[in-house]
């Protein structure tokens, strides 16, 4: 057994997880990500959720015109918009697809992140966003065949003139790799949002740059890749175990070891289900004392076929440890 408890506030209860800078806003740790809202057909129950997110505490809203089509940002425009000390981030960089088994296609020319902005401006009922990240989908970045290549300091000059013009508050760049990153500090981006987790932790390089420039780092995947063969947080049996000490459930465990792995971090887990949601800000609560923390660091989980068969060797194994313990 650890000495933690899943009652203990990691900072302070003002706000879930505490309050951390999002460039000029301050804003509660935890935050909510609106991507699976467009789920929920009814967009009762979607504006129900995120009146539930707002009486939690959460005041950072992630979200972008493609989930959806809109709805996402619609339901955001009739519940939240508008709402004093609440920061809506917006992503540009794609847009849906006019057909095709693809969720969303890239939109990354200039002229199509200033359309993207006005959509997302049209959608949320606003004449400013307050913050807007450039998702970065180029060759570099993602696996997908027959990209067009588009200059990286063309795009942020796009994003500049739009800030320039009182369209966007402030810049945020997403999916980047360490050399893009460094690229984009002459713009003076308030955020970086990379695909990272306790079981993917390829961008530490980007998160330390991203503290060192004061810049908010807010995790997509929080709980793991959402593709095949990508290692689930809540999967893992140091994480399953941990959860049983403390007891909470194991995607808990993984979104407290983030709060705690870096105090920059903002988390924007998605979900369009109420008891998720709680147990989201409940996160915000769990204390990972430094042995527990010790123990999350030296996961190393395997992807693909190899981690799947390890994973299962990894939970008999520690079944039978258990059971010989027992006996």
């Amino acid at each position: 057994m650890t000495n933690s408890s899943p009652t203990d506030a990691h900072h302070n209860d003002s706000a879930p997880g505490g309050k951390a800078a999002l460039g000029p806003h301050d804003v509660a740790r935890v935050g909510y990500g609106a991507m699976q809202l467009p789920r929920l057909k009814d967009p009762t129950a979607a504006r129900t959720v995120l009146r539930r997110a707002l009486d939690l505490g959460i005041n950072h809203f992630d979200t972008a015109y493609f989930y959806g089509n809109g709805v996402a940002n619609r339901a955001l425009a009739e519940e939240v918009a508008g709402r004093d000390g609440v920061v809506i981030v917006t992503k540009v960089g794609a847009r849906p697809p006019e057909r095709g088994p693809m969720p969303l296609v890239p939109a990354q020319r200039p002229e199509e992140l200033r359309r993207a902005v006005q959509d997302n401006l049209d959608s949320l009922g606003v004449e400013r966003l307050d913050v807007v990240n450039l998702r970065r989908v180029g060759p570099e970045n993602t696996p997908l065949p027959g990209l067009p290549r588009v200059n990286l300091e063309d795009q942020l000059a796009e994003m500049v003139a739009m800030r320039d013009e009182g369209l966007i508050g402030q810049i945020g760049v997403s999916n980047v790799n360490d050399d893009q990153l460094r690229r984009s500090l002459p713009v003076r981006p308030v955020c970086v949002q990379n695909a990272y987790s306790l079981t993917s932790r390829t961008h530490e390089a980007a998160l330390a740059l991203s503290r060192s420039k004061n810049m908010a780092w807010v995790p997509y995947f929080p709980l793991g890749g959402a593709f095949p063969g990508s290692a689930k947080v809540w999967r893992e049996p140091e994480v399953q175990e941990i959860a049983r000490e403390l007891d909470v459930a194991p995607a808990q465990v993984g979104l407290a070891w983030l709060l705690h792995h870096s105090d920059h971090t903002l988390l924007i887990p998605g979900t369009a289900s109420l008891e998720h949601l709680e147990q989201n800000v409940d996160a915000g609560r769990i204390r990972l004392d430094e042995p527990t923390m010790a123990r999350l660091d030296a996961l190393r989980p395997t992807t693909g076929a190899r981690g799947l068969l390890s994973r299962a060797r990894e939970r008999v194994t520690s079944k039978a440890s258990k059971t010989e313990r027992r006996g």
